[in-house]
């Protein structure tokens, strides 16, 4: 790995790690290994596209190991959402009813 990406990795910003031509060789390469199928889907008995490539061990805390096959799984997205439920978590809306409903 470029030590640029390494370097962008352990300072927060994972968007360029995630638009190197390193990353989408790797994950188009671990997808093709998981023959495009969800491996959390498929240790449950079922059947789902995978739609992206997850980090076993978070990429933000094991940079060394952002291209290491071993370390990486094909998932569909509901299941890449459960390994992230973090990123669910809906801020609440600053915005106000204009005209607020009332019954007396």
């Amino acid at each position: 790995m470029r030590i640029e990406l390494f370097d962008a990795i352990k300072q927060g910003d994972t968007r360029k790690f995630y638009k190197s031509k390193e990353w989408l060789a790797k994950r188009s390469q671990i997808k093709i290994r998981d023959n495009n199928e969800c491996q959390k889907c498929k240790r449950r008995g079922r059947y789902s596209k995978a739609t992206c490539v997850h980090h076993k061990k978070h990429l933000k805390d094991y940079p060394e190991l952002a291209l290491t096959d071993d370390n990486l799984e094909s998932l569909c997205d509901p299941c890449h959402n459960e390994e992230h439920p973090e990123k669910l978590i809906k801020k609440e809306s600053s915005k106000k009813f204009i005209n607020e409903e009332r019954w007396e």
